[in-house]
């Protein structure tokens, strides 16, 4: 059964009140007030009417000013107000029109003209939500087509290194668990993990013999590989979007190491941004902990030791201890994104990057 709207009448009038009340409450659910004051209060009380019925002359405030402190509320702007008075000037209903109302109605009331206005309201507030529900899915999929993309380029890229991996999954997991660990924000945490595929997107500019190549780089191959952070940023290009502004960060400074011997730049200690402090770590854990064409990988205590004897030379000392924090939850990610046993996971984060619940049995590939 839907909901019956929510109508608010006010007017210190109380035959007013109590004609509006039979008129109405076949239709919908009634509120009452009889003053500024009590109207100003229902209307910010649950449950929030669809419509408020508002006289104009009321004690300690006219209705003029309730408007206007109505419309200054933005949990409250929204609510249509159709003002009741007796005053039938045009240039009354103007001001009325003017504070924020939908509509005026003159008294002596007439209650069909009455019902149809309070309806035609009612009908585009039900038009606007459907809009906004609208508009909200269609952001919604707009913001998860992007993600799709950012992250099936990133996954395209490892056919040029040799196959399809889980690590666009790991490396978004792993990032995220430093940022919470770090402190960061919620929606911070998400920006990054999200932006975090692209990092090694210069690798495109990278000739593929290099990077299928096992054996040793000569210098020129190691000079051509040094170029990806500002490929990959020239690439992914300058943005206002937060998103591809932080993936453009971390595909910049992910090779830049605290003590400033790192590339391109050569950054150091807090000259390198905390998103590409954060990358350089999460991408040495991927690459001692996933399976390489020149070496086995190593396991997580293996490669927490190696990261710990690197604080303060590679690694940030802050992002180190914020690693140490959640390297428990690194293992599992890197053992829920394996690559060996389960296969490739489809790129559904909103699924595949939650751990499974208990007794559930594993993904599919």
């Amino acid at each position: 059964m839907s909901r019956r709207p929510v109508i608010l009448v006010a007017d210190d009038a109380e035959d007013m009140r109590n004609l509006f009340g039979v008129m109405l409450k076949k239709d919908y659910e009634l509120k009452f007030a009889a003053s500024g004051k009590e109207t100003l209060a229902a209307a910010d009380t649950e449950p929030l009417p669809d419509l408020i019925l508002l006289d104009v002359q009321m004690p300690d405030m006219d209705g003029y000013e309730v408007c206007a402190q109505l419309k200054a509320n933005p949990s409250l702007a929204q609510i249509p107000v159709i003002f009741v008075s007796a005053r039938a000037d045009a240039k009354d209903q103007a001001k009325g029109l003017l504070a924020g109302a939908v509509d005026y109605i003159t008294k002596p009331i007439s209650g069909p003209i009455t019902l149809l206005r309070v309806r035609t309201q009612l009908a585009l507030v039900d038009q606007r939500h459907a809009l906004e529900e609208q508009i909200v899915q269609r952001t919604a999929e707009l913001d998860e087509t992007r993600l799709q993309l950012i992250r099936r380029l990133a996954r395209a890229m490892e056919f040029r290194e040799g196959g399809l991996t889980n690590r666009v999954l790991r490396v978004g997991q792993y990032v995220e668990l430093l940022a919470q660990a770090l402190g960061l924000k919620g929606k911070v945490c998400e920006v990054l993990s999200q932006a975090a595929p692209l990092y090694d997107i210069g690798k495109l500019g990278v000739p593929e013999h290099i990077l299928r190549k096992s054996d040793a780089l000569t210098d020129r191959e190691w000079a051509d590989m040094r170029k990806h952070p500002e490929v990959g940023a020239r690439i992914i290009g300058e943005h206002k979007d937060p998103l591809l502004a932080q993936a453009r960060v971390m595909a910049l400074t992910h090779h830049e190491r605290w003590d400033g011997s790192g590339y391109p730049a050569k950054l150091n200690g807090e000259a390198i941004p905390v998103p590409g402090r954060i990358m350089a770590l999460a991408d040495a854990f991927e690459a001692m902990t996933a399976t390489q064409r020149y070496r086995s990988p190593v396991s997580t205590p293996e490669a927490a030791a190696r990261i710990a004897a690197e604080s303060g030379k590679q690694f940030d000392p802050r992002v180190v201890t914020a690693f140490q924090k959640a390297a428990q939850e690194f293992d599992e990610a890197r053992k829920r994104f394996r690559d060996e046993l389960e296969g490739i996971h489809d790129l559904d984060f909103s699924a595949a990057s939650k751990p499974p619940a208990a007794n559930a049995p594993p993904k599919k590939a």
